[in-house]
């Protein structure tokens, strides 16, 4: 059955973390791949989660782009053409590629407006960030790291693989981000997840009454978890 809108809408009430466990049950072979594995620093961690279809690409910060002016601005329209989401959710996956990443900010008050205004709902990244107070409001970021200046910061590819903290992915892979980080989430696990949340939900409420009774002991514990693996 095809993913509609809803069915990523329904992702969003749950946390990163939930859909990991989620996908330990759907698909238990990505269990150890598939989503980040390095901190972010989180431009507004109070937003509700981003979801939406990956549009991808490779930005360097630390040499200039060596396109003359008019030039270079016209260059960056097919970019600007091929991230446009005005039919689905969508979420801007972007490698830095340099070899300390983060040495200039692609995003700020400018670029985070753009780019909500084409459709994008957040930017998951290893790069760095900027204008933290007038950053587009409801645009969530995670990045590598804060940083003051753009320096050279430009685009070197799009609609391209990247690997962001350890998560790979392609244009249209489905992503699920928050302040705790990324996770691809295969397309046949959409409509699975629900299902498998309900089934960990139930579980884990068995521990957490327990563990909150004052009489908890091991043997109630035991007794809590003999129906499932709980982390």
């Amino acid at each position: 059955m095809a993913i509609t809108h809803d069915d990523l809408k329904v992702l969003a009430q749950w946390d990163t973390p939930t859909i990991c466990n989620a996908l330990e049950i759907t698909n238990p072979e990505r269990r150890g791949w598939g989503f980040s594995i390095e901190p972010f620093a989180v431009l507004d961690p109070d937003l509700p989660p981003i979801v939406g279809y990956a549009r991808t690409a490779k930005i360097r910060a630390s040499t200039p782009d060596l396109s003359d002016g008019a030039k270079g601005m016209e260059a960056r329209f097919p970019y600007y053409e091929y991230v446009e989401s005005q039919d689905a959710p969508a979420v801007l996956l972007i490698e830095d590629v340099d070899p300390h990443p983060g040495i200039g900010a692609f995003w700020g008050e400018v670029h985070t407006a753009v780019h909500k205004g084409l459709g994008i709902s957040g930017c998951v990244t290893n790069g760095s960030f900027r204008d933290i107070t007038d950053s587009a409001p409801g645009f969530q970021i995670l990045g590598g790291m804060v940083n003051p200046s753009h320096a050279f910061v430009h685009y070197i590819d799009f609609n391209c693989e990247v690997t962001v903290h350890g998560m790979t992915a392609s244009h249209g892979d489905i992503i699920h981000a928050d302040q705790h980080g990324a996770v691809v989430v295969p397309e046949e696990a959409v409509k699975k997840i629900p299902d498998a949340v309900a089934t960990i939900s139930a579980k884990e409420k068995l521990i957490l009454d327990a563990a909150r009774r004052d009489d908890f002991s091991v043997e109630k514990l035991k007794a809590a978890i003999s129906g499932g693996d709980i982390h």
